[in-house]
């Protein structure tokens, strides 16, 4: 077995593990066959898939359904494909320089553009915290008719559960949301069979078409689905939560881990891609084949589906999803923010406060504009939260593409050419979409 040098490269060694608590814990089978293997790795993917499916995905899925059908199914899988490629950079990393994405970057770059980079990743956990609680506080209000207000203070509670189940070990965290996004798949495969959608116009919808350039709104929704879906603290997340597999740290054991926690991250977003082309596809079928073309946002959704699909059990069947994708992608949130501020900075705090800071930059603003606006404010803040996450998402990939693509950090694991090209491109259609984003948002 060759002993493979992660340190080479690198300016200098690494001062702890990522997630130390959870570094190595999980024990891979050395002799199991393939299956048993795959089973070893599966967990961290379906972590980082939440992200694709959080309730700021919901907005955008919603409107692009409602007003162009299944146009931008396309867009969609483009989105997803990205996903895919972005997230394995993520898994290269994390198993083959043994750093996560945080703690690279404060490897390679200057003290002070560290800082920045720290700054803008903690906003962008703070506006994904941010869709969380909305999402959360919007089922809560739907399913039980608690006031947005409160359904934004009970969110807190979730701090404690998330407590519990790090304090059990992490396969108890992968487990509770393979768990929920179970729930939310048979939800939405419940919906779909209610709204018989067109299969001929859903396939076609797959295909890309000209007209996604050349309508400016339907351009908007299309980079709006591309920013809320991609998401840049699961870049650093993905990075850290591979290495909690115990593979041998050799070329072979990295190679093979390499192998398996790629299948783990493609099928757990293909599934997310399920998901979000579900939402997309109920809306089409529901909305914009009888007219209710300017549904844009989870309550008029959540409201209109029972007297369109005639039973109440659709609307039901709505909130528990959104319930479900809210306290999924807070499991995440939290390991994310504990990943990037001892990444960047090394200090280590306990998880609860690390939890309460991040939950309380969150709830304050959320509870403001619920209280001030109510349905319509909270609604804004989902859309506005989602604009904050693609503002970050270059400052992420960016880093990500440059340190797999370089020989003396990967060895022999450094990007192929074409994958090179691939993730270049990539990047640059990213910002690309990104800045037109923010100028239509904007300006």
């Amino acid at each position: 077995m060759t002993q493979f040098n992660h340190n080479k490269g690198w300016r200098k060694e690494k001062s702890s593990n990522s997630l130390n608590e959870v570094f190595a814990s999980i024990h891979i089978p050395k002799d199991g066959n393939f299956n048993k293997k795959l089973l070893a790795y599966l967990g961290p993917g379906l972590l980082v898939a939440v992200g694709y499916m959080d309730p700021g995905n919901w907005a955008t899925d919603i409107a692009g359904g409602a007003q162009f059908g299944y146009a931008l199914l396309s867009v969609v899988l483009l989105s997803n494909i990205f996903a895919i490629i972005l997230q394995h950079l993520s898994v290269k990393l994390g198993v083959v320089a043994e750093r996560d994405l945080a703690q690279a970057c404060k490897d390679h770059f200057h003290p002070v553009v560290n800082f920045i980079l720290w700054i803008f990743c903690e906003i962008a956990i703070a506006a994904c915290d941010l869709a969380e609680v909305i999402g959360s506080a919007i089922a809560l209000n739907l399913l039980f008719g608690i006031p947005l207000s409160i359904g934004v203070v009970i969110t807190i509670i979730d701090v404690f559960i998330i407590l519990f189940l790090q304090s059990r070990g992490f396969r108890y965290i992968e487990s509770i949301v393979g768990g929920l996004i179970f729930v939310i798949f048979m939800a939405f495969f419940y919906e779909i069979l209610l709204s018989r959608p067109d299969i001929f116009p859903l396939l076609e919808g797959l295909i890309p078409h000209k007209e996604i350039i050349t309508n400016p709104s339907m351009l908007y929704i299309a980079v709006g689905i591309l920013g809320a879906t991609v998401m840049p603290h699961n870049l650093y997340l993905h990075s850290s939560i591979v290495q909690t597999r115990n593979y041998p740290r050799t070329i072979e054991g990295k190679k093979e881990a390499l192998k398996f926690a790629s299948i783990d991250s493609s099928l757990s977003l293909m599934l997310a891609f399920l998901i979000n082309a579900s939402i997309l596809i109920i809306a089409a079928a529901t909305f914009h084949t009888t007219g209710y073309k300017d549904v844009a946002d989870i309550n008029d959704a959540y409201k209109l589906l029972t007297p369109l699909l005639g039973t109440t059990l659709a609307s039901i069947f709505f909130g528990i999803a959104l319930l479900a994708a809210g306290q999924n992608s807070t499991l995440t949130g939290t390991l994310a923010g504990q990943i990037v501020m001892e990444g960047f900075l090394d200090i280590k705090l306990k998880p609860w406060i690390r939890r309460l800071i991040t939950r309380t930059i969150a709830i304050i603003p959320a509870l403001i504009i619920s209280i001030m606006y109510g349905e319509r404010g909270t609604a804004d803040l989902l859309v506005f939260s989602q604009v904050i996450l693609s503002m970050q998402l270059s400052f992420a990939v960016v880093p990500l593409v440059m340190f797999t693509n370089s020989k003396s950090k990967m060895g022999e694991f450094a990007n192929k050419m074409w994958l090179k090209i691939l993730a270049i491109f990539i990047s640059i259609i990213i910002i690309s979409l990104n800045l037109y984003l923010l100028k239509e948002t904007f300006f």
